[in-house]
C-alpha cells in the first residue's frame, strides 16, 4: 500500500498505480486520456476531449451520479477544488473510494499538479505534451506586439457569461494565463474570482481588447461583439484560456497569435 497526498495534502492510499480512473474534470479527463487512454473508465458529460472518448458518463461536474461512479469500481477518482463540490468528494470517500483533488489557480500550479498526478498515483512517465507545455510557459513574458497597442501592459476584459454578465476576476487560472501573456486583466484587482457585472461596467473599464471565449458561454461573432462597438473584440477558444490539460502545450502561441 502506497500513500500519496493530493494537492490539498489529503492522504490517498493505493495498492499500486491506478488502473481504473474516473475523472470529474474535463481538463483532467483529456490529460489522462492523452497520456494513457486505457486508464479511464468514467467521465462527466462535460468531458468533450479527446473527441470520441468512449467511457461511461457519470453526469456533470457539479452533480455527478455518485452511485454510477461507485459502480465503476475505480482505483482512483480525480476531482478539482473549483470544479467539483466538496460534498461529492466527501461522499465518494465515505463510500470507500480514493479521491484525488487538484488545486489549480495558475499556470505553474497546473503544470506541477499535472506532473504530480500523472507520475505519482497513475505511475506514468511524463507525457510529451506536458514536457512541451512546461517548455512553452517557461518562456519570458512577451514584449510589445507588432499590431495595435503594445502587447506588454495591454488591458483586457474576459467575459465568461452574459445575462447576467460575469468576467474573469482575481486568483483564477485564466487570470494567470493573461498575466503570462503580458496582458492586464481590468477586473483582476477586485475581490471576486468571477464577479457579476453590468455590461456598462465592462465598457467603462476601457479595455484595449475584449476577449470573448466560446465557453463556458458560447460567444460567437453574432452573440457578444455587438455589445462592444467601440472596442477591439477577439473571439478565442475557451479551451485555450481555461483548460489546463494538453491544450497548454500550444495555448500560449495560439493565444498570442489570436490577440496580436
Amino acid at each position: 500500500m502506497t500513500t500519496w497526498r493530493d494537492d490539498l495534502g489529503h492522504p490517498v492510499e493505493l495498492n499500486g498505480p491506478a488502473r481504473r480512473v474516473v475523472s470529474l474534470v474535463p481538463s483532467l479527463t483529456e490529460a489522462v486520456a492523452r497520456s494513457a487512454p486505457g486508464l479511464l473508465v468514467g467521465a462527466t458529460d462535460w468531458c468533450t476531449h479527446p473527441a470520441g472518448l468512449a467511457v461511461t458518463r457519470v453526469r456533470g461536474t457539479k452533480n455527478p451520479e455518485r452511485a454510477a461512479v461507485s459502480a465503476l469500481a475505480p482505483d482512483l477518482v480525480i476531482a478539482n477544488r473549483e470544479e467539483n463540490r466538496k460534498l461529492d468528494v466527501d461522499r465518494l470517500r465515505e463510500a470507500g473510494l480514493a479521491v484525488w483533488v487538484t488545486v489549480i489557480e495558475s499556470v505553474p500550479e497546473a503544470l506541477a499538479s499535472l506532473r504530480r498526478l500523472l507520475t505519482g498515483p497513475l505511475g506514468l512517465d511524463v507525457p510529451d505534451w506536458l514536457a512541451a507545455a512546461e517548455q512553452a510557459w517557461a518562456l519570458p513574458i512577451p514584449g510589445p506586439g507588432p499590431r495595435h497597442a503594445p502587447r506588454a501592459g495591454r488591458r483586457v476584459a474576459v467575459p465568461v457569461w452574459r445575462d447576467p454578465w460575469m468576467v474573469v476576476g482575481a486568483r483564477t487560472f485564466t487570470g494567470d494565463v493573461l498575466t503570462r501573456l503580458g496582458l492586464v486583466n481590468v477586473f483582476g484587482a477586485g475581490p471576486g474570482r468571477y464577479p457579476r457585472v453590468e455590461v456598462e461596467q465592462i465598457r467603462a473599464a476601457r479595455p484595449d481588447v475584449v476577449l470573448l471565449p466560446d465557453e463556458p458561454y458560447p460567444f460567437t461573432a453574432d452573440d457578444g461583439p455587438e455589445e462592444f462597438p467601440a472596442h477591439r473584440v477577439v473571439l478565442v477558444s475557451g479551451r485555450l484560456l481555461t483548460w489546463y490539460g494538453p491544450s497548454l502545450a500550444t495555448a500560449r502561441a495560439e493565444l498570442l497569435s489570436a490577440i496580436g
